[in-house]
């Protein structure tokens, strides 16, 4: 019987590397002789360590997560040749074992930082995640998973979140421009999808672009990629881009006005669950959250996404 995994006091999976090392030598003993390494920045769904100098393991941190190592496993091999830059490469699949209750995923280890403002050329990142995002809505959609639980509902319409961000809005009555916020909100819902189904990636975000040498090299985290409406993958053009950088991007993607107002929308929700859980406990970053959502009340009455 599968031993029950002790959980971290934030409730995820107690994952280290010594855990890491006995699932690899368990279940491909071809690879127990690499050195398991945890990653420099690490992120919230999952545990990411490398392996050796070539692969990396990564292991979902809670049963909601479970479900993209299937998905990635199946999707990515499929779509790596039809984009313009690298993605992870799946190499072998791991089953539960010493504890650990979930499916877990071996791949390619990809060189790069995580995109930020200080190493690399704005404008020309936002021209080639835009290529990204185009390619990757223009790949065949048949078989491939329709946005819903699997992608936390994106690729979905924001009704899903309408009650959460409304409490947020309502927990901070008076300490933001709440009025400017449900406007961007309530446009965003009324800007419904009526478009194709097409591929998105669900979480196009400084974090998981890889550059080197300045230019972007690969993206990562395809966990919450699916089919449906591609405006979630908009979102970066505020929480990265600015001024000669954003219109590259508006520009390379060719999204109509109301793509741009739902994206809006998914950049709110996301800042003001944000801001509620920081305003009071991380002056800085809540600090940050305050002015994206002020630029996305600025940037309501731009077309297309236009604006600071």
């Amino acid at each position: 019987m599968l031993r029950v995994l002790n959980l971290n006091p934030d409730g995820r999976a107690g994952i280290d590397a010594a855990l890491v090392k006995r699932l690899v030598a368990a279940q491909f003993p071809q690879w127990s002789d690499l050195t398991v390494t945890p990653v420099e920045v690490d992120g919230w769904d999952n545990r990411t360590y490398r392996l050796g100098d070539e692969l990396s393991v990564r292991l979902p941190t809670d049963a909601a997560y479970a479900p993209a190592v299937d998905k990635e496993h199946r999707w990515l091999p499929v779509i790596a040749p039809l984009l313009p830059v690298a993605i992870p490469e799946p190499l072998a699949m791991g089953e539960p074992g010493h504890g650990y209750p979930f499916h877990w995923a071996i791949r390619r280890w990809l060189d790069g930082e995580p995109a930020a403002r200080g190493n690399v050329d704005l404008p020309g990142l936002a021209t080639s995640v835009a290529e990204f995002i185009v390619a990757l809505q223009r790949i065949d959609t048949t078989g491939a998973p329709r946005a819903g639980a699997h992608s936390f509902y994106r690729g979905a319409p924001l009704d899903h979140y309408d009650d959460e961000t409304r409490r947020s809005l309502a927990d901070l009555t008076g300490r933001l421009d709440t009025a400017g916020a449900a406007a961007v909100w309530d446009a965003a819902r009324s800007a419904r999808w009526t478009g194709p189904a097409v591929w998105f990636h669900g979480d196009v975000a400084s974090g998981n672009l890889l550059v080197r040498n300045g230019k972007l090299a690969a993206v990562l985290d395809f966990g919450t990629s699916g089919v449906g409406d591609p405006a979630c993958d908009l979102v970066i053009a505020w929480t990265l881009f600015s001024g000669e950088s954003r219109a590259a991007f508006r520009d390379g993607v060719g999204q109509a006005d109301d793509a741009w107002a739902r994206a809006r929308g998914w950049a709110l929700w996301k800042a003001l669950i944000g801001l509620a859980a920081d305003i009071d406990n991380d002056q800085q970053a809540a600090q940050v959250t305050q002015r994206l959502i002020d630029d996305l009340v600025a940037d309501l009455g731009c077309p297309s996404g236009g604006g600071g």
